[in-house]
């Protein structure tokens, strides 16, 4: 390809492996632009141990750059925010070695600049060279730190969280104002974006897809033994997932050991909280940390739980279990991105009590859970396969000349 035909795409983390929600949207971002584009990556890492892909985005990307990020100086960058009108994460993710490496790379031909995150959009927010500049914006993630204010309990902390919505929610409209094209994850997200005062640019749906091949209904044998009636799986030092397991263990599990004493509930994902690790072994709940294949734990489920009272956007930990045809139990905040129809290809349930007895139901009446999980299945293949999402991206592509 000539040099017309690069791309740079900044992520505010290393898009592989594609083992969390935002790394599996940015890695098939990535991908699917690299079968099209010279692609010229540069990305934050805030795990040392994915340093170790590099080699991986190597072979994929033209050029990759990855800025360990340094938690430090990025909490100085954050705390001197606070002193101006920017939102916090704006200054979180200030670092001179990426915005001299972007300053190099945008003095090159490129087609197009993609920014994944509003957390990196500030590099491009300048316009450089005439091209194209796309931000997916993924969530209205202003609104997350909204229900952070509302739902924590220390008036400092609540506080700092209204401030960065209000203020994150005015760099997101002007994000939408200033480039070509940005995307939101859902219908529900866009919405909220677009609902502002001030937009001048609406938000474009790029919803969320599935690997269905890889994420199959056939069960795989448990390596450690840890086999559970109910499963959770997400990245358990994130703070909604956090949040998510400590309310269903404190408010909806006893329910249901009550009904079913021996019933156990495993808690899958990497680095646990110290609230979650403290779990272990308390009333049959068992905590894996990070392991190297969620899908056997899904697939023997007998329940998968998504009980998040804090969820933006699409749920991939959703998606995967409606893939792998497993019945589900989930809150309307968990669903909101998804739209599974309740009853039908998911239960919603947000009052504990009426959570634990759906729980409890489905585990005893084996045939309704293969109903359920067989018409999630069937919404996934109709709906969310990633290649009718990615077309999306290629129509946005071609109105602004790039492909």
């Amino acid at each position: 390809m000539s040099a017309q035909r690069e791309i740079l795409f900044l992520a505010h983390r290393i898009p592989y492996p594609p083992d969390k929600g935002d790394k599996i949207r940015s890695w098939r971002l990535v991908e699917h632009l690299a079968q099209r584009f010279r692609v010229h990556l540069a990305a934050f890492v805030d795990d040392p141990a994915d340093l170790a892909h590099e080699a991986h985005l190597q072979k994929v990307c033209e050029t990759v750059r990855l800025v360990p990020l340094k938690k430090i100086a990025a909490r100085v960058g954050a705390g001197l925010s606070l002193l101006g009108a920017e939102p916090f994460s704006f200054g979180y993710y200030r670092d001179v070695r990426m915005a001299r490496h972007v300053r190099e790379m945008r003095r090159r031909t490129l087609a197009a600049e993609f920014a994944f995150s509003s957390s990196v959009a500030p590099y491009i927010a300048a316009p450089a060279g005439g091209r194209p500049r796309f931000v997916d914006l993924c969530d209205a993630d202003s609104e997350k730190w909204r229900a952070y204010s509302l739902n924590g309990t220390n008036p400092l902390s609540r506080r700092l969280y209204a401030r960065e919505a209000d203020r994150l929610a005015r760099a997101e409209t002007d994000i939408l104002n200033w480039a070509e094209a940005t995307f939101a994850v859902s219908e529900a997200e866009a919405a909220i974006l677009n609902a502002r005062p001030g937009i001048e640019r609406a938000a474009r749906v790029l919803r969320n897809g599935v690997d269905a091949a890889y994420f199959a209904p056939a069960a795989a044998p448990l390596a450690d033994g840890c086999a559970a009636d109910v499963v959770f799986v997400g990245a358990m030092d994130y703070a909604a997932n956090v949040d998510a397991v400590l309310w269903f263990v404190r408010a909806v599990w006893p329910g249901v050991r009550e009904r079913l004493p021996s019933a156990r509930f495993a808690i899958v994902g990497s680095n646990p909280a110290a609230p979650v690790r403290a779990l272990d072994g308390i009333a049959g709940v068992c905590v894996t940390g990070r392991v190297d294949d969620v899908r056997p734990y899904l697939q023997q489920a007998r329940v998968v739980a998504a009980p998040l009272r804090v969820a933006r956007g699409v749920q991939n930990k959703v998606l995967e279990a409606m893939a792998t045809a497993r019945p589900i139990v989930a809150t309307s905040a968990a669903n909101a991105g998804v739209g599974a129809v309740d009853g039908r290809e998911i239960i919603i349930r947000d009052d504990p009590a009426e959570f634990a007895q759906e729980v409890c139901r489905l585990i005893a009446e084996p045939a309704a859970g293969q109903t359920l999980g067989a018409a999630a299945r069937a919404r996934i293949l109709r709906d969310f396969e990633w290649s009718a999402q990615l077309a999306v991206l290629d129509r946005t592509l071609e109105a602004f000349g790039v492909l």
